[in-house]
């Protein structure tokens, strides 16, 4: 019977870098979105704050620059992630659908817009992490 025995060669685990890792990687998606939305609000694409939004196409770009801003979350992350980014992108993932499926539960039924858009936001949290684990690693293989 063995017992195992921490390697000294390999890094600690560092729990904050973690944390902030995953953190980045979320705040980055929630400020370039707020930043995106305040910019069409203000060149008049979009309806003003108070007013509901319900035409598709609006609501197909909102969800296309979201799922950007997804990406690039992920690849923040990954980038940053002390060691293991998969699973910094495993929380991650999971960080952004619970956020998606707080906010569809919280605005279907206030009318604000058709519920498919929150419920797809929510949805896509997990394609776009991965697509931002395969950016992530051609990048990784680039270098």
């Amino acid at each position: 019977m063995s017992i195992p025995v921490a390697d000294m060669n390999t890094p600690s685990r560092n729990l904050w870098r973690s944390t902030g890792a995953v953190l980045a990687g979320v705040l980055a998606v929630i400020a370039l979105s707020l930043v995106t939305d305040e910019v069409f609000h203000v060149l008049h694409v979009y309806p003003p704050w108070d007013q509901a939004m319900h035409e598709p196409g609006l609501n197909l770009l909102a969800l296309s620059y979201r799922c950007v801003y997804n990406v690039i979350g992920a690849c923040i992350t990954a980038r940053i992630a002390p060691r293991n980014p998969a699973r910094h992108l495993w929380v991650f993932a999971l960080i952004g659908f619970a956020l998606g499926t707080a906010g569809a539960i919280a605005t279907i039924p206030m009318n604000i817009g058709p519920a498919w858009y929150p419920v797809l936001l929510a949805i896509s949290a997990f394609p776009c992490t991965w697509l931002g684990w395969v950016l992530y690693g051609a990048w990784r293989a680039a270098r």
